[in-house]
């Protein structure tokens, strides 16, 4: 394969489903919103209860998930910025590529991007992801994370459905081929 044709698959205006970046903005704003109010509303580390097992706690996150690399010397943020950029223009060519009604592809695939982007903001603005949204029951603890974090694992089990959807349907239209029948 040339560099011509490698051109020709990545980069062939069309459309696709790239109408739904809609979504990612609006995660991106929402995120960005939401993230400006803890900012301007809560003291760094403290808390508001909201319900017995949900509570609003602003945390500055210089890791990835889960704090991952959080204690790390600083290369992180570099990283997780060029990491989250380079995914996020994969994702912008993987939209254009698909089919218009590969719905559940595209918003999986929408929100996955709007996620990122509104994280990398956060990264190129303070240095560190703002975290705020901390689910706990007894003794048991999630990591905060944002609405950002939340549009990723949402899109990230679209992309799941998603292919375990398609799976299904080829292995249909393989026994349809075959002539066998289904077990």
């Amino acid at each position: 394969m040339n560099s011509n044709s490698l051109a020709k698959i990545w980069f062939t205006p069309t459309r696709g489903a790239s109408n739904w970046l809609w979504l990612s903005i609006f995660v991106i704003l929402l995120d960005q919103a939401t993230k400006a109010l803890v900012i301007g509303t809560v003291k760094l580390q403290d808390t508001i209860a909201l319900l017995p097992f949900l509570e609003i706690v602003y945390l500055e996150n210089t890791g990835a998930a889960f704090s991952i690399f959080a204690q790390a010397s600083g290369w992180q943020r570099w990283f997780f910025i060029v990491l989250a950029l380079g995914v996020s223009v994969v994702l912008m060519v993987w939209l254009r590529r698909i089919r218009s009604d590969q719905r559940f592809l595209a918003v999986g695939l929408s929100l996955v991007l709007g996620g990122a982007l509104g994280n990398v903001i956060d990264r190129v603005m303070h240095g560190y992801v703002v975290d705020f949204i901390f689910f706990h029951w007894r003794s048991w603890y999630f990591p905060a994370f944002n609405i950002a974090d939340t549009a990723i694992s949402i899109g990230a089990g679209c992309l799941l459905i998603d292919a375990f959807r398609e799976s299904g349907q080829e292995k249909k239209a393989g026994r349809k081929a075959s002539g066998a029948s289904p077990k």
